[in-house]
């Protein structure tokens, strides 16, 4: 069990990760079953987009498409080695993906900012490679940038969170800040899961420490 446990909450090394496959192994409707649009590119025209790993992604995905600004959501993978992985791929720890959230938002109405403060009051960034008694790698914090802006907006915002939660007295963020890559939608029946399975589980718990904003103009 503790050996289980450990290996779970270790990153695998890409040489070790899970060969994949070269074609996604399911078929996805490309429906959002709460809005309708699509979940594929292309999206409208002035909409940007985010990725953020905050623990399970169903109840993660719930919360985002719930903001308005939000034009779509869908859950996937991303940051791994292994190309179209399943989910039970993912929950072995081997494929070095974490479960995420895309976000396709309008910054008219809502700022990238604004989300970013969503993520992480809705968990725990300081868990390492957990969200609760969610344990592994999927489960890690994570945040991938579509560009500069939103890599410095990431890190400003992550380092003021950092000092708010040290002076509540919780430890250290562990949040990876990274480039998007590439990255892999889950299967249909993962898309808006709570949704369709609204007594599903859903892990998200935060610290109650409030993210500080407006670190952009202040700058």
């Amino acid at each position: 069990m503790v050996f289980g446990y450990r290996k779970k909450a270790e990153m695998v090394d890409a040489a070790d990760a899970l060969a994949g496959r070269p074609a996604r192994p399911f078929k996805l409707s490309g429906r959002h079953a709460v809005s309708g649009h699509s979940i594929f590119a292309p999206y409208p025209e002035g909409m940007e987009q985010a990725i953020f790993g905050l623990g399970c992604f169903w109840g993660a995905e719930r919360l985002l498409w719930n903001q308005p600004g939000v034009h779509v959501t869908s859950v996937g993978y991303a940051g791994g080695f292994t190309p179209n992985p399943t989910y039970e791929e993912v929950c072995t720890g081997q494929t070095g993906h974490a479960e995420v959230v895309h976000v396709v938002f309008d910054p008219k109405v809502i700022s990238y900012e604004a989300l970013l403060k969503i993520f992480f009051e809705a968990h725990d960034p300081t868990q390492g490679m957990r969200q609760g008694n969610d344990v592994g790698t999927q489960y890690r914090s994570l945040i991938q940038t579509f560009d500069q802006v939103q890599a410095e907006t990431a890190r400003s915002t992550m380092a003021a969170f950092d000092k708010a939660l040290a002076e509540a007295g919780h430890e250290r963020v562990t949040t990876t800040i990274e480039p998007a890559g590439e990255y892999w939608y889950a299967e249909e029946d993962h898309q808006q899961y709570l949704h369709k399975v609204p007594w599903g589980y859903c892990g998200l718990a935060g610290t109650g420490v409030t993210c500080p904003t407006g670190l952009i103009a202040a700058a």
